[in-house]
């Protein structure tokens, strides 16, 4: 299983307080051509265009990965020569066999030996997960494949879809959200449709072209074709005539949903971009297709919904249409163009409230004992994440001796940082190094390069983003502190930054579009190039988050304000899908209760999965579970976990886990530092009583976080708009 490979010692945890998967860099934005977009135009992500003056895009050394595997299987030719996806919602779909399913909400998708087979999921909850069962409710091929070939071929991708064609002229149009499954049907093909269960009853239209399928599981579903076709039964099989045209498939939840199935079944999309246009806001454009006149229906999740703006495009929702799903109900929206506005957050250097000078001295004792230990105990390990943590850690250093107005420090933290940072990024560092990949398009490592385990993975695109995250951390900070060596190191961080970060569009970078975010459901995905029955998954959010908040401080140590707005607004959406889905709140209705009264956050969160265990510890280590989800403590952090209410229950869940042998002190003090948001003299006198600490954290940070903390204002901190650099756009 390649899962072992990824999972920690247990022996290492104790002694290291936390561990996590590996994360990747990213690259800076290189600038959209302006005259090589392919017709019809793509999308422009407008808040990313750099008024800055173009330079070479910076490769790291050219990698011979044995380990990689090979994409040229299942992707249509022209899309070999670009940049492809290493943790997208289809990644299942080029992996091995291809044969493993991929939830594409509201369905669950598989195919295999020139099948397509949809799932309209059940649920099983328990205390420790809730998981979705893939049973093949519907089951469509071509009645004769005359090809001799059984694999499909991803012939299109977008932000919000994928194309799979499979042989003998069939092409599915999967777009996320969508209550129909689509399907074109090509040179006059007979189509079989069968079903795994029994059909109770099949009914037609008098102009057949709309057939309604009951099935003994309780399941009503409706066929939609473009032209009049003739289904004939065998048994569990319908067979069709020769057909050429389109056939939609749709489940029918409730009877009520008929009519409006019926209303909307004749415009269909067929692919979907998100762009961002400003700050905090992303916009929905789907491209339809239709063989009647008619809007165009999709389903939103809750994230959706709560950020759906319908002051600034026309969409109607329909609250009475709704889907299960594994990530809550999904609403019927009506419109081919959505308009998601998020909060503006604030991404600033230091503490958002500031610290009290009375606090100075007793951080700055702390900070000349850290510092002294940069020299004292140098870095021992050639792991890129370990390493990344390690000096993310020192550069929090110099960050906070800036807040506490004690700058002596800041030199000797300056040559620590350069010297532990420049081996990696010139190409020197002994025994491990990044590398350039050209078959998917990214950075690797040179350990990853020849074991899929090593570095948890990051060779074969595991956990880029966290990874690279503590990178960029350093390098914003270095930039800040050094614009001299910001300038020499440009080239190399916006290459890491982009490994992740690229908004660019298949051939125009060496990197593809948002490696790790996910435009649909507004969170990041970590699972790289393995295949998982339950899709794409994330442990850390908080990590996802700081690397998007790391990239917007890069731009602000470069000048380079689209860079902060993009990074702020990835940040922006990460931290509200972690709201959302991550943190569990009892009787809010996302989860059920079986699930929600036992956890206060999930572990791990896979596409078609919610699981209390961990990569690394199982459920009952429940302070590895609210530390995954908090570290690194940084500024960000506050808005992460605005909310008090939340914090103390997530607190009181937690401390009785605390109690059991061989707790890490550095798990406490994570635990103990959201205790801090709430009251203050409790965790600091817990924090005062530390041995230890997790090796990306430190006495003086979590003192600094402490000492930041309000007494007066009791509700937390609400997301920043005050701060924000970009207030205008407030709404």
């Amino acid at each position: 299983m390649v899962l072992k490979k990824f999972k920690r010692k247990i022996t290492t945890i104790i002694t290291k307080p936390f561990k996590k998967q590996p994360q990747r860099p990213s690259k800076p934005q290189e600038p959209l051509p302006p005259t090589e977009s392919p017709s019809p135009p793509e999308p422009v992500d407008s808040i990313t265009m750099p008024h800055r003056a173009p330079f070479v895009p910076f490769l790291f050394p050219n990698a011979q990965s044995t380990v990689i595997p090979d994409p040229s299987r299942f992707f249509s030719p022209h899309l070999l020569s670009s940049p492809l996806p290493t943790n997208s919602f289809f990644q299942n779909f080029a992996l091995k066999n291809g044969d493993q399913p991929e939830y594409i909400h509201p369905y669950s998708i598989k195919s295999s030996s020139s099948t397509l087979s949809c799932s309209y999921p059940s649920r099983f909850i328990s205390a420790a997960f809730i998981y979705q069962v893939f049973v093949p409710d519907l089951t469509i091929s071509a009645a004769e494949n005359n090809s001799g070939n059984n694999d499909h071929v991803i012939s299109d991708f977008s932000d919000l879809s994928v194309t799979l064609d499979l042989p003998s002229g069939l092409r599915f149009y999967l777009v996320r959200g969508s209550p129909y499954l689509t399907c074109s049907v090509s040179n006059n093909t007979r189509i079989s449709i069968s079903t795994i269960h029994a059909i109770l009853s099949i009914s037609l239209n008098s102009s057949r072209d709309k057939y309604t399928i009951k099935l003994n599981n309780n399941q009503t579903w409706v066929c939609y074709s473009s032209s009049a076709i003739v289904l004939t039964q065998n048994g569990n099989v319908l067979t069709s005539n020769g057909f050429s045209g389109v056939i939609r498939f749709a489940v029918v939840p409730d009877p009520s949903f008929e009519n409006t199935l019926d209303r909307y079944s004749r415009s269909y999309p067929v692919s979907g971009d998100a762009v961002f246009t400003k700050p905090f806001c992303l916009e929905y454009k789907w491209e339809k297709k239709e063989w009647d006149w008619g809007d165009v229906l999709l389903l939103a999740h809750p994230l959706h919904l709560r950020l759906l703006s319908a002051d600034d495009c026309s969409v109607t929702v329909l609250n009475d249409l709704k889907y299960k799903s594994m990530d809550g109900d999904l609403v019927g929206v009506v419109g081919s163009k959505w308009v998601l506005k998020t909060h503006p957050i604030s991404v600033t250097w230091h503490s958002i409230r500031g610290v009290k000078e009375e606090s100075f001295p007793e951080i700055v004792s702390a900070l000349i004992n850290d510092v002294k230990g940069l020299s004292s105990t140098p870095i021992a390990t050639n792991s890129s994440y370990f390493y990344g943590k390690a000096i993310a850690r020192a550069a929090r250093l110099a960050l906070i001796a800036e807040e506490v107005c004690f700058p002596d420090v800041i030199p000797e933290i300056v040559k620590f940082l350069k010297q532990s940072t420049e081996p990696w990024l010139d190409g020197n560092f002994n025994g491990n190094g990044f590398l350039f990949d050209s078959k998917w398009g990214g950075i690797i490592t040179k350990l990853g390069s020849v074991d899929s385990g090593g570095d948890f993975g990051f060779g074969i695109y595991n956990d880029h983003h966290y990874h690279l995250g503590h990178f960029l951390y350093v390098i914003a900070v270095l930039g800040k502190l050094d614009p001299a060596w910001g300038r020499k190191y440009r080239p190399q961080a916006y290459s890491l930054m982009a490994d992740f970060m690229n908004l660019g569009r298949k051939a125009n970078s060496n990197y593809p579009r948002l490696r790790n975010f996910d435009l649909w459901k507004l969170h990041s995905w970590a699972g790289g190039l393995t295949e998982f029955a339950d899709g794409r998954n994330q442990e850390s959010t908080s990590e996802a988050v700081n690397a998007y908040y790391s990239a917007a401080l890069m731009g602000l140590s470069y000048g380079d304000t689209h860079l902060v707005a993009t990074g702020s607004t990835l940040a922006a959406l990460e931290m509200q899908a972690a709201q959302t889905w991550w943190h569990v709140k009892e009787g809010e209705g996302i989860y059920e209760d079986e699930f929600s009264k036992e956890n206060r956050v999930v572990g791990v969160l896979w596409a078609n999965k919610r699981d209390s265990g961990l990569w690394f510890a199982p459920p009952e280590w429940r302070e590895c579970r609210l530390g995954i989800q908090l570290l690194p403590l940084l500024p960000i952090t506050e808005i992460l976990f605005s909310d008090l209410g939340f914090a103390r229950e997530l607190v009181k869940w937690t401390l009785p886990a605390l109690s059991r042998e061989g707790v890490g002190e550095g798990w406490k003090g994570f635990t103990y530092a959201l205790e801090g948001l709430y009251d203050k003299e409790s965790a600091l006198g817990k924090i005062r009583s530390l041995t230890g600490h997790d090796d990306g954290n430190s006495l003086s940070n979590l003192l600094w976080w402490i000492h930041s903390r309000s007494e007066e204002d009791d509700d937390g901190y609400g997301g920043g708009e005050k701060y924000c650099w970009f207030q205008h756009y407030n709404h």
